[in-house]
């Protein structure tokens, strides 16, 4: 496997916490522009392996799992589960200085109000969304299958992560509304991650003329609340996202998807139950969205249920 190539970019000292599939996809191609990056684990890795674009590469990332061990770093991009934030405060304190910008690339409309309690005072917290199709297809093993754009807040925090890239493998792209930006990527989560999960099927199932209605009907709810939160979403927006998942390969997936196959915990409540609270608060109703809650909170607690009779199972001698 032909290793990835250094680029002639200035390097910086860059710490990506959390090993999953975005976290693997940023970790390699950082690396790919030239810089100095760990990756930090709950478990820890000798191989970071990515698939992009017909190419198997290899990325030369450090791997660390003990945060006592972390050093300061320029920046920190946070890729965790949004449900998973808290676990990462001992990191943050940890690579976090004066001058270090934690870029939270997660789902969900609250980026910067999750992350400021768990990182040191005076951090710089950039929101940031990212349009990718992702897959861990193993442990230290990512295989990307579309998409290669990081949406964030228009200013200078912005022009200094797009100077971070020396590859065309991931853009950043300024937003002059980052709230419209936050809901638009909430909306291609909205109906792919529930649907795929729920079922347990492919993004192939989007090219069902009732699964697709449906999907519309599930954006059009949302869309009434995304407007009250003053977020400019409109039909055009629903049609794009529909358009999207058409050019996803049939046989990917979803991050949902991936957690409930994995027997992970889902981030519905950071996605659905985004919707359904905000609805709550300006007094609009979602029934679709709250059914699709209640279903993924009850497959969720089957998930969290097995994970913990696991943990407890005694094996046999």
């Amino acid at each position: 496997m032909p290793p990835i190539p250094d680029a002639p970019a200035a390097p910086r000292r860059i710490a990506v916490i959390g090993g999953g599939a975005i976290g693997g996809l940023v970790a390699a191609l950082t690396h790919r522009s030239g810089h100095d990056v760990t990756l930090c684990l709950r478990t820890p890795l000798n191989r970071l392996t990515l698939e992009t674009d017909g190419e198997v590469l290899d990325a030369a990332v450090r791997f660390t799992a003990d945060p006592e061990t972390a050093e300061p770093t320029d920046w920190v991009f946070l890729t965790t589960k949004a449900q998973d934030t808290a676990g990462a405060s001992g990191w943050l304190h940890r690579l976090c200085h004066p001058g270090t910008v934690v870029v939270v690339l997660q789902n969900g409309i609250d980026h910067t109000a999750r992350v400021a309690p768990h990182a040191p005072d005076g951090t710089d917290i950039l929101p940031a969304v990212i349009y990718a199709s992702v897959e861990c297809i193993s442990p230290g093993h990512v295989r990307h299958y579309a998409g290669n754009e990081i949406h964030v807040p228009d200013g200078p925090l912005a022009d200094r992560l797009a100077g971070l890239f020396a590859t065309d493998r991931l853009k950043v792209v300024p937003a002059p509304d980052f709230t419209t930006t936050a809901w638009m990527k909430l909306f291609t989560n909205l109906a792919a991650n529930p649907l795929t999960a729920l079922l347990q099927q492919r993004m192939g199932i989007f090219s069902d003329p009732g699964m697709a209605a449906l999907t519309r009907d599930i954006l059009r709810e949302a869309a009434t609340v995304a407007r009250a939160e003053g977020a400019g979403i409109h039909e055009t927006d629903i049609d794009r996202v529909l358009e999207m998942y058409g050019l996803v390969p049939p046989d990917g997936g979803s991050s949902m998807l991936y957690d409930r196959l994995a027997g992970r915990p889902l981030e519905h409540e950071h996605i659905t139950g985004a919707v359904v609270r905000a609805g709550e608060r300006h007094g609009i109703p979602t029934p679709l969205n709250g059914m699709l809650l209640t279903l993924l909170r009850a497959v969720d607690r089957e998930i969290r249920a097995g994970r913990k009779t696991d943990s407890a199972r005694v094996p046999e001698k």
